[in-house]
């Protein structure tokens, strides 16, 4: 490997040489590698064949599956979410006891293994709803009660929330179709100042379609002046977690 020693200094490629930038200086080095030709057809890289098919089910089943949680990832401050969600899925993938080596697919994985998912690394819901949830489970809906709970001392509000909304949600996705649904339920934006009331969330099971289904609690803090709604802190308190998840019969 090649060092720079003038005064000139370039990043970026010339022909076949790539310069780039590292604690130690400037640095140069010749493009190399296996063509991709030798990769796709050489049978000493079949393993690695094997690892790319997996890799592009496991990307593909983790874009879609981040598509239908926009909803509440949009409310998360995590920003190493997307990569532990794909790294969740890897696991699922690798779970597969059906399809050799190679061909091993999320759809056919232990979908069980994303149960108990914390979405915000930084603030999960034990961490951030002090009261005990009751989860109740039927063909046609997948309820949250909610029992009654003075804020200040059932939830950890952050500096500067003076609201918050609990949500229930869920989503259904078709890895096949490549297609995803969603329904949710959530609490009225309420003060943290004013004692909750026992309420019931309710996500309607007639409303999701496909395959694969999750479940999650989410919490959101907001902060109201005026009556205009704000973040706090791009969501860094909010806190959500796959609790449920289940598979078409």
């Amino acid at each position: 490997m090649a060092k720079q020693t003038g005064v000139i200094t370039l990043e970026g490629r010339v022909g076949r040489l790539s310069f780039y930038k590292t604690k130690d200086g400037y640095l140069a080095r010749e493009k190399g590698g296996v063509s991709k030709s030798r990769i796709l057809n050489d049978p000493r890289f079949a393993r690695t064949r094997e690892n790319m098919r997996e890799f592009a089910d496991n990307a593909k089943s983790s874009k879609l599956m981040r598509d239908a949680l926009r909803p509440v990832i949009s409310q998360i401050g995590d920003k190493r979410l997307n990569q532990r969600l794909t790294q969740s899925l890897m696991r699922v993938l690798k779970s597969d006891q059906f399809n050799v080596r190679g061909d091993r697919r999320v759809k056919d994985g232990d979908w069980d293994l994303l149960k108990d998912l914390e979405l915000n690394a930084g603030s999960s819901l034990s961490s951030t709803l002090f009261f005990e949830l009751q989860f109740n489970e039927t063909g046609t809906s997948w309820e949250v009660q909610l029992p009654a709970f003075v804020p200040r001392d059932m939830i950890a509000v952050p500096n500067g929330a003076t609201h918050y909304k609990i949500s229930a949600t869920g989503v259904g996705v078709d890895f096949d179709l490549n297609s995803r649904t969603l329904s949710g339920d959530s609490s009225p934006v309420q003060s943290v100042l004013d004692p909750a009331l026992a309420q019931t969330l309710s996500v309607d099971k007639s409303q999701l379609d496909g395959s694969h289904f999750a479940y999650l609690i989410s919490v959101e803090f907001i902060q109201i002046v005026n009556g205009v709604e704000y973040a706090i802190n791009n969501g860094a308190h909010n806190a959500a977690k796959i609790i449920s998840l289940s598979k078409a019969s």
